[in-house]
């Protein structure tokens, strides 16, 4: 059977309808497991891709882009994956998640991160308060403070919501080179569940430090832009699959570069944004099936994107 492109994927889901999707549920239930990983705080098991909403989840309802979100979510839930990431800083995206879930629950509860993302005690409880009331729960599985913002005045609270139920795992993100110093010394310093922060083929530096050194501390990795921030992706959108991604189960490029971040030990999950069902059936599946190691990649760089 010939490969098909994330574009041709797409063409081929193009024009359903929401009432429409549920073949689609059926359609992409795959035939593998998806990997899990454990968080080192708890050992509680996760799937290895979820879902993240910046641009993608911050649509209008009756809009077209909304109506195709809840296709979204099914093929996340379909091939086994639990994570959706959300944050205040992504328009209506907590509040589109929130809508979603509820129109429609899944068999198996989600694993919901989002973050605060503000200064101030009171500006980050108020902030908190209504991240539940958008999400529509009562508890979340993972609040973060985004981009180290007020870290220590917000992470007093995370915490402290921790010790009362409302919030299962506390951890902080960010997305730039420039902060990996503060980020270290966080990390360093503080007893943290989670670090979200950005890792792609073409885009290594946490390899350096950070990767190493939330292994080292039982910290889980979340990654976010393992794309290269979506241009690197689309570098390779016209350029043939080498022959070696078959050893790997790799059908696309996506899941060569997904399962390049999952290589690396320390990853615990990474969180492909997008709005297309296809494409989040098709990131799904590099979840699945070989995970190769550092010794893989070694040998196949000339293949590689530089």
């Amino acid at each position: 059977m010939t490969n098909m492109t994330r574009a041709q994927l797409l063409r081929t889901a193009a024009g359903l309808s929401v009432a429409a999707l549920l073949p689609l549920r059926a359609a992409s239930q795959p035939s593998k497991k998806m990997n899990t990983r454990k968080i080192p705080s708890t050992g509680e098991a996760l799937p290895v891709i979820g879902c993240g909403t910046w641009i993608g989840f911050d649509k209008q309802p009756g809009s077209a882009e909304y109506q195709r979100l809840s296709g979204v979510l099914q093929a996340l839930f379909a091939a086994g994956g639990t994570l959706i990431d959300s944050s205040p800083m992504y328009g209506r995206s907590e509040e589109t998640t929130g809508e979603l879930l509820a129109a429609a629950p899944p068999a198996r509860n989600p694993f919901l991160a989002t973050k605060v993302w503000t200064r101030g005690r009171d500006a980050g409880i108020a902030q908190m308060n209504q991240s539940f009331a958008l999400l529509k729960t009562e508890r979340i599985d993972l609040m973060q403070v985004h981009n180290l913002v007020d870290w220590r005045t917000q992470l007093a609270t995370v915490r402290s919501w921790k010790e009362q139920g409302r919030v299962r795992y506390a951890g902080i993100t960010h997305y730039t080179a420039s902060a990996f110093g503060d980020v270290e010394a966080v990390l360093r310093s503080e007893k943290l569940d989670f670090l979200q922060i950005n890792y792609s083929l073409d885009d290594r530096e946490v390899e350096k430090r950070l990767l190493p050194l939330a292994a080292e501390r039982g910290v889980a990795v979340i990654v976010n832009q393992p794309f290269g921030g979506g241009g690197l992706l689309r570098s390779l959108r016209d350029k043939p699959l080498p022959g070696w991604a078959a050893e790997i189960g790799a059908a696309s490029w996506a899941q060569v570069l997904l399962k390049f971040t999952l290589s690396h030990p320390a990853v615990t999950c990474v969180i492909p944004g997008t709005s297309q069902p296809a494409h989040m059936a098709d990131n799904a599946s590099a979840g699945m099936g070989t995970l190769p190691d550092a010794a893989f990649w070694k040998r196949h760089a000339a293949s590689l994107p530089s």
